[in-house]
């Protein structure tokens, strides 16, 4: 009798513990089955491009303001004034050329590893990543080469094109360079085995930077570059 009873509070004892595991068990060992784990990075990925945007959005814009206002001011010296396009600061186009057609190719490359992964070709994602992280340090040595031609001044007396010029040409130098570490770190994750076939977050979120570094750059490519 003793024997049962002990018995039946070790079975209730039991019990209890695995209910209360089962409640407080916030990362279980093996997912439901057909379950699909949130999106996490993805959606991270998605507010950290939206910032981006607003943040470019607002110093693109303060450049366009400014240059604006200052292309339009009274004469100085009985020379109408000028913004980026005078003698002792031109800054050549063909390095932003070479720089934004890069980029241009590298969404190919990204595309290309992003489908690659999404079928198992890990050979082909290998070799698209590396040609992506390839076309990214030339974007960065073309910015680099473009610095050393142009002669605008850091700060102006009355032009501070050479401020706002360096300002959201290098806020886009550090976004490359972060977009360069993520499909990085992206890569060698994948080289790990970590995404493949349907789980492929890592590699879209850098995708999505990627695409959005481009994009950003076709409008600096415009509103900087170009009509200086």
């Amino acid at each position: 009798m003793a024997t049962a009873t002990a018995s039946a509070v070790h079975d209730e004892a039991v019990h209890d513990e695995a209910v209360h595991g089962a409640a407080y068990d916030l990362v279980p060992d093996a997912a439901a089955a057909g379950g699909s784990r949130p999106r996490v990075l993805l959606v991270g990925t998605a507010l950290a491009g939206g910032a981006i945007i607003m943040g470019f959005a607002g110093l693109i814009g303060i450049y366009l303001s400014v240059r604006h206002a200052v292309i339009t001011g009274p004469e100085v010296d009985g020379e109408a004034p000028v913004w980026l396009a005078d003698a002792s600061g031109a800054v050549p186009l063909t390095p932003a050329n070479i720089a934004f057609g890069t980029l241009l190719l590298s969404c190919v490359t990204m595309q290309w590893a992003v489908d690659a992964v999404k079928k198992n070709d890990r050979r082909n994602a290998y070799f698209a990543l590396a040609i992506t992280i390839l076309f990214g340090a030339a974007v960065v040595n073309a910015t680099s080469f473009l610095y050393t031609q142009t002669g605008l001044p850091v700060a102006g007396d009355t032009n501070p094109a050479g401020l706002l010029f360096y300002a959201v040409t290098g806020a886009h130098l550090a976004l490359v360079v972060g977009a360069l570490v993520f499909a990085v770190l992206m890569t060698v994750r994948t080289l790990g085995g970590e995404y493949a076939g349907r789980d492929r977050e890592g590699i879209v979120a850098a995708s999505l930077i990627w695409y959005l570094t481009t994009a950003i750059f076709a409008v600096i490519w415009y509103a900087v570059y170009v009509t200086k």
